[in-house]
């Protein structure tokens, strides 16, 4: 799928490049994750999670950053899926555990029965961190004046 797809669907709407809200998401994004790793030794589920939301923030930076947001019922899923088309092929595992890490932590908040282990929120910060880092790169590189708030 690409940008026209997304929108002829109805999933993204254009919409002003605002940087300091993008860069406000992505500084949160970078806090959530710090967050994360805090409370992992009492609570990796919930860890889990917000390093998913700080995944998220971080996606939704980028994609504000090309002049679009989502829009719709499903935002969480438009945003992974945008996130993997902006990604593009060479940065494409990090779109798949993006994904990986959505559906697994909605399944958790959803149904408090099926833990997550601690080997799995391990690897999903470290996951998310990396996400985190190069989505943030990329929207600098696109958007230089980003680095300067």
């Amino acid at each position: 799928m690409s940008f026209k797809d997304f929108k002829e669907k109805g999933l993204i709407e254009e919409n002003p490049a605002n940087f300091k809200q993008i860069a406000t998401l992505q500084v949160r994004a970078m806090k959530d994750i710090t967050t994360a790793e805090t409370i992992f030794g009492t609570d990796p589920e919930w860890a889990y999670t917000i390093a998913f939301q700080a995944m998220l923030r971080a996606a939704k930076a980028l994609i504000l950053s090309e002049g679009y947001r989502p829009k719709g019922r499903e935002q969480q899923r438009t945003v992974v899926q945008l996130t993997g088309v902006m990604l593009g092929k060479g940065l494409k595992t990090l779109a798949i555990k993006f994904d990986r890490i959505r559906r697994k932590g909605q399944w958790f908040i959803e149904d408090i029965e099926k833990p997550i282990s601690k080997y799995e929120v391990e690897g999903a910060m470290k996951d998310a961190k990396e996400f985190i880092e190069k989505v943030i790169e990329i929207a600098r590189e696109r958007n230089p004046q980003l680095s300067l708030l």
